[in-house]
């Protein structure tokens, strides 16, 4: 009967673990139409372009966040699960306390199998600037972006962020 208990616990972790890997949003920052504290409420040089062409395209951002919460996550589960099993299979607590530390490295260790870095939707917008073609990769979906004007804010020399100049779709009309 400890074997489908042990197995179920199993599952249990791994699946856990997995659940917290998907936690946060990577690229949410790295979006053009997203500001951290310091930009708010600050003067930033903006600017109309022209956007010409709209294609679609994949942008490598950090998964950080999301690794660590899996790698938190696995060694508490790893800690209680070891701990369990330690103290029911080996009947004593110090076995229990030992499965335990052991169970949390395999956790973390299991956490540590969520990437680092991922890949995101992103767009390749090329566009006009006073009479010169530029191109800029954003974190975005293309239905976020439309041919024509847009605004651009600089925030600093080689850095532009095109903010979205349309909606995506909700709803029924989602697709």
């Amino acid at each position: 009967m400890a074997v489908p208990n042990m197995k179920f616990r199993l599952v249990l972790c791994v699946s856990s673990v997995l659940a917290l890997s998907a936690c946060a949003t990577p690229g949410e920052e790295n979006r053009a139409d997203s500001y951290t504290a310091d930009q708010v409420n600050s003067r930033q040089e903006a600017k109309v372009v022209n956007i010409l062409a709209i294609l679609p395209a994949k942008v490598q951002v950090s998964n950080a966040q999301n690794q660590r919460a899996a790698q938190i996550g696995g060694a508490l589960l790893g800690a209680g699960l070891g701990a369990g099993l330690g103290a029911g299979v080996g009947g004593t607590a110090g076995l229990g306390a030992l499965a335990g530390i052991g169970g949390a490295g395999v956790g973390a260790g299991a956490g540590s199998l969520v990437p680092g870095k991922v890949m995101v939707a992103g767009v390749s917008l090329t566009y006009t600037q006073d009479g010169h073609t530029f191109n800029s990769a954003q974190v975005g979906k293309i239905c976020e972006f439309k041919l024509g004007q847009a605004i651009m804010v600089q925030t600093a020399p080689d850095v532009t962020r095109i903010q979205p100049n349309a909606t995506c779709p909700t709803g029924k009309n989602a697709g």
